[in-house]
């Protein structure tokens, strides 16, 4: 379960956005989830707890989710980045949208791999399984295992992801809140943007759920 691993978390960037580290203990094996800015702080998080990532996940491909991973990969030469194969179009208008915002932008090199519906994900002894949860963007996806899940821009305490922006799907994104709350109450929300919390408080309380 979540309390026998760790979960380190770094917001970063003028979207205040949610990087996560992933590890089975300090100097364990680690992952690290949607490096969005402030590549120094990612960094500094994984030395902190001991841990040299191997790979990079992304939920999705939205400029504040993506903005270190040329960073990380200058700080650990070799390691896989991992993207659905919807989001690539959205991972591509990088530059365009950091133009629209006024920020700096370093386009990261494509992704090395593709995750699928149902992969299995592994850190060490701890097991993922990949859930497609499109809407928000095209190919959103949220890491559901050990009595979590890294949700990205799907679920927040209190909200739900944009679905206004180029590329999303109001009718999809629906869907896949719906089968978001298939998940067990105690389920530990970590979200993109936000403080944790739990399907079952969201369920209660979330007016966006209504």
């Amino acid at each position: 379960m979540a309390g026998a691993m760790i979960v380190k978390r770094v917001t970063v960037g003028p979207f205040e956005e949610n990087c996560y580290l992933l590890a089975e203990a300090s100097g364990a094996a680690a992952v690290i989830v949607d490096p969005g800015d402030e590549g120094d702080r990612i960094v500094a998080m994984a030395a902190e707890n001991g841990c040299t990532p191997s790979a990079v996940w992304l939920t999705h491909a939205h400029l504040d989710h993506i903005g270190a991973v040329s960073a990380v990969r200058r700080a650990w030469p070799g390691i896989p980045v991992t993207l659905h194969p919807d989001d690539l179009v959205v991972y591509a208008y990088g530059a365009m949208a950091a133009e629209k915002y006024g920020l700096p932008w370093e386009q990261p090199e494509p992704p090395e791999r593709r995750f699928a519906e149902g992969n299995v994900l592994s850190i060490g002894s701890l097991r993922f399984e990949v859930w497609h949860l499109p809407g928000h963007a095209p190919g959103h996806v949220a890491f559901i295992g050990e009595g979590l899940m890294i949700g990205g821009d799907c679920l927040f305490k209190g909200s739900v992801g944009r679905t206004d922006l180029p590329l999303c799907d109001p009718a999809a994104f629906s869907r896949s809140l719906r089968r978001i709350l298939t998940l067990p109450d105690d389920t530990v929300v970590y979200p993109g943007h936000g403080s944790p919390t739990t399907i079952g408080r969201e369920r209660a309380s979330n007016p966006f759920l209504a």
